[in-house]
């Protein structure tokens, strides 16, 4: 596959899409920002715009000239990747990469989340199934595990009121996850399109470290010379509580069970990959230290 210069993104103004839009334009790729209409979001001075409906026929021709397709999506957005991917293929778009983001097409999730899984699957094998007839077209997922200084920072259930100084351990704090920071995904896409065969019609898989709440709990106490207060809770709770909102459809139950999962004891279903087996080498990812994660989300609060 020739060079990949100029890029399309989806979703630019999101939690995702940001860094990722970042990474691109210093990376030196021609960024194009698609969105809606009808949009409010603001964007980066100096990056062209386009704005269309979200409509096969209309995105064809948005993204004729493109070389790749970067969809970074909210939940709320994510029915219309299909069309997306049909229009990147129509237009002669070479590589369009999946919203991910997470953890992959093989995660043991919840049963809770299988309507989400299933409406993530469903663009998923449509770029799959476009590739396998026409090899001028490929796709990548990219699976970062959890997305960690974004995650610590935007959600104190994942156990650390930065602000408080305070953290929520649950059970012993020794169950390992792996998670990529902002930079780190912003990278990993990057990392693709430097690399378009060896990441060609496949999730490739990121990670910036592997690590757990008591080695973050202690990143926290050093990082800031302040003894944190701590409490101890258990993820059975997480469980029965997460269950018991999704039973009477109260909100709040996603964020408890996605905790769950992470820090449940013994299951280990949030390690991505070790750092052999992932692409991080390949992506150029570094890793980092806890202390290095900590940093970050210190410093995103303070800037």
């Amino acid at each position: 596959m020739s060079t990949i210069k100029k890029v399309a993104i989806f979703g630019a103004a999101g939690n995702f899409g940001t860094p990722i839009t970042a990474a691109l334009v210093k990376a030196g790729f021609e960024v194009t920002i698609i969105t809606r209409v009808e949009s409010t979001s603001t964007f980066p001075p100096g990056i062209p715009v386009v704005r269309t409906e979200y409509t096969t026929e209309k995105l064809t021709g948005v993204l004729a000239g493109q070389d790749a397709v970067v969809c970074a999506v909210g939940p709320a957005g994510i029915s219309t990747q299909a069309a997306m991917i049909d229009a990147a293929e129509a237009a002669g778009v070479r590589r369009f990469i999946v919203d991910d983001f997470g953890w992959g097409p093989d995660f043991r999730s919840e049963p809770e989340f299988q309507p989400i899984g299933a409406q993530r699957r469903v663009a998923w094998v449509r770029a799959e199934k476009l590739a396998e007839a026409n090899p001028r077209f490929t796709w990548t997922g990219v699976t970062i595990g959890n997305p960690i200084d974004w995650a610590i920072k935007r959600f104190p259930l994942m156990g650390f009121d930065v602000k408080q100084r305070c953290a929520v351990i649950y059970d012993d704090g020794t169950e390992e996850f792996t998670g990529t920071t902002l930079d780190g995904i912003g990278q990993a896409v990057v990392g693709v399109l430097k690399h378009p065969h060896e990441t060609e019609n496949r999730f490739v898989k990121a990670r910036s470290i592997q690590t757990c709440q008591n080695q973050l709990l202690n990143a926290f106490q050093r990082v800031t010379g302040q003894t944190w207060q701590v409490q101890r809770s258990s993820t059975k709770d997480l469980l029965e509580s997460g269950r018991r909102k999704h039973q009477a459809g109260i909100s709040g139950w996603v964020l408890e069970l996605v905790v769950y999962q992470l820090y449940t004891p013994g299951e280990g279903r949030c390690i991505v990959a070790s750092r052999e087996d992932s692409d991080a080498e390949l992506l150029e990812v570094a890793e980092e230290t806890p202390d290095d994660i900590i940093r970050k989300v210190l410093g995103s609060i303070t800037s």
